[in-house]
């Protein structure tokens, strides 16, 4: 009676073991494929662990029922595995980028991208037993690049530091010329601090503005000196061209007379005088208008030698002319006085004898007053 009683019950708890197993069964093929593997294999490790906890008959049947739940979870694994597996794969993308960004000298860009592929590859979830390998290879990418990066910054803060030392030392030695006076030589020194301060590079965003507003303020107070002061010149030189141009239109007026009188040579070497007198109007215009009046200047005193010349010529011509005429009469007063002498000793009266001989005698001191002045005129003639 005991053992059929044994066997009943047996029987029994054999029952109840194959209700919770096909319950598990049922559960397993419930589970929401929807969720994330974390949450699924929490559920299936519990799911699992409870399985084990059923007694176990050795019957054929559990093994069919064993089999069909290792089947229901295994859907769920095959599930992971392509999960584990488009994970590999999305992040060996995201290595290979990470390894084309580690060489980026664009940091600030770099930077964002290498982020962007840090939220990706955290998106990307497990990757099962490759996880580690994959992300070795990815951090070491991300380390590079950072690593470049944190040098990068290091060595642009030790230029930075460089260019401020620098600049501070071009804007005291930029201070020396704010008083100068020689505008053309300091404005040429201060094109080369400028130069300088271009070739020294940025000294960082906090300092950089700062420092150009020092530098640029104290060329300016000289820049603002010397542009007062050319104004002031260029003043007196466009004074000092309005006075040229008035003598320029004098000495103009004067050469189209063609008129080379005294008085008009003497008020041409006046206007030369005065345009000595007169200051530099700028060197664009004061070789121009120079040339300018040179030109009517010298125009007209070739007109004038021209005109001396020809004058010249017409009294060698009339000197000439004059010497001939006194040749003439000298050759003249000869003929009548030997004339006269030839006919002396004809003469009977004494009175007109001495009469002839004083007209002889007078044409005689002529002759001579002529010869004197034919001398003179020779000696004119060799000047």
């Amino acid at each position: 009676m005991a053992n059929q009683w044994d066997e009943m019950m047996d029987e029994k708890d054999f029952d109840e073991d194959i209700k919770k197993r096909e319950s598990l069964i049922e559960e397993a093929k419930n589970l929401d494929a929807s969720l994330s593997w974390n949450e699924l294999s929490r559920k299936i490790t519990e799911l699992k662990r409870r399985w084990k906890r059923i007694s176990y008959w050795e019957s054929a049947y559990e093994v069919k029922m064993a089999e069909e739940f290792d089947a229901v979870l295994d859907v769920f694994y095959a599930k992971r595995n392509e999960i584990y597996q488009n994970s590999q794969v999305l992040k060996q993308e995201l290595i290979s980028k990470a390894k084309e960004l580690s060489g980026s000298t664009n940091f600030n860009k770099a930077t964002d991208e290498m982020n962007e592929l840090m939220r990706q590859w955290k998106a990307a979830g497990n990757a099962g037993k490759e996880e580690d390998a994959l992300w070795e290879s990815f951090n070491t990418a991300r380390q590079t690049f950072f690593d470049r990066k944190r040098k990068f910054i290091q060595e642009r803060q030790d230029q930075f530091a460089n260019a401020h030392k620098i600049k501070e030392e071009l804007i005291v030695e930029a201070g020396k010329y704010i008083d100068s006076t020689d505008w053309q030589k300091t404005s040429e020194a201060l094109r080369d601090l400028m130069n300088q301060w271009k070739a020294a590079g940025s000294a960082g965003r906090d300092h950089e503005e700062d420092l150009w507003s020092r530098f640029n303020e104290t060329c300016q107070k000289f820049y603002s000196r010397r542009d007062e002061h050319y104004k002031e010149l260029h003043e007196v030189q466009n004074g000092n061209y309005a006075a040229k141009k008035e003598l320029l239109e004098q000495a103009k007026s004067i050469l189209d007379l063609k008129a080379f009188t005294k008085e008009n040579t003497a008020k041409m070497k006046e206007l030369g005088a005065e345009w000595k007198k007169i200051g530099s109007c700028g060197r664009e215009k004061e070789d121009r208008i120079w040339n300018e009046f040179r030109g009517v200047m010298d125009a007209y005193f070739d007109g004038l030698k021209e005109f001396n010349e020809q004058k010249h010529q017409q009294w060698r011509q009339r000197m000439v002319d004059n010497r001939k005429r006194k040749q003439d009469l000298i050759q003249n007063q000869r003929r009548l006085m030997k004339r006269m002498q030839d006919e002396l000793p004809t003469i009977l009266s004494q009175r007109e004898a001495e009469e002839m001989e004083d007209r002889i005698q007078e044409k005689e001191e002529f002759i001579q007053e002529l010869e004197a002045q034919l001398a003179e005129l020779d000696k004119a003639l060799e000047e």
